[in-house]
């Protein structure tokens, strides 16, 4: 019996699953993953010998070199895919749950940016601890698509 991962953007207008064993996962930190993710590096999971499926709309892509181009929703703007000749890998964040594909690997270690090996040293809050210096994080409501496959037209209109 296959292992099946889901996943998708913060919205919901693209979903996706994943039938098959992911065994690379790693981060990058190259120039270009940092742009395209806009963070510090880029977690991934190759998808290379599983089988990926759009279950909910597809991802837009941007051609970011010669070789790669990226996925992304086109609706909420989450990074998706990074898209090689060599296979897909997906956004570790927008499994439905990343705690199971942790990375095992580093590449692009040229752009690594010093204070990254240090970040796991910086004072730690809860969201709730930020309470009495922003009273609104107590009233927070997601408005970002449930880490589960749904039913119904994505995305739905906020509230708010």
């Amino acid at each position: 019996m296959s292992t099946i991962y889901t996943g998708g953007c913060q919205c919901g207008a693209v979903r996706f699953r994943v039938t098959g064993t992911l065994k690379d996962s790693s981060i990058c930190h190259c120039r270009m993953c940092q742009k395209a993710f806009g963070a510090y590096y880029a977690p991934l999971v190759s998808a290379r010998g599983a089988k990926l499926e759009w279950t909910r709309g597809t991802p837009k892509k941007f051609r970011s070199s010669n070789f790669v181009s990226r996925g992304f929703c086109d609706h909420c703007g989450t990074p998706l895919t990074y898209e090689a000749p060599d296979g897909i890998a997906v956004a570790a964040g927008a499994f439905d749950d990343p705690s199971l594909l942790p990375p095992t690997i580093q590449f692009g270690t040229e752009g690594k940016i010093d204070f990254v090996d240090h970040l796991a040293e910086l004072p730690g809050h809860r969201t709730e601890d930020d309470a009495q210096a922003a009273p609104f994080v107590l009233e927070i409501v997601s408005y970002q698509h449930p880490d589960h496959d749904t039913d119904g037209v994505w995305p739905k209109e906020n509230e708010g």
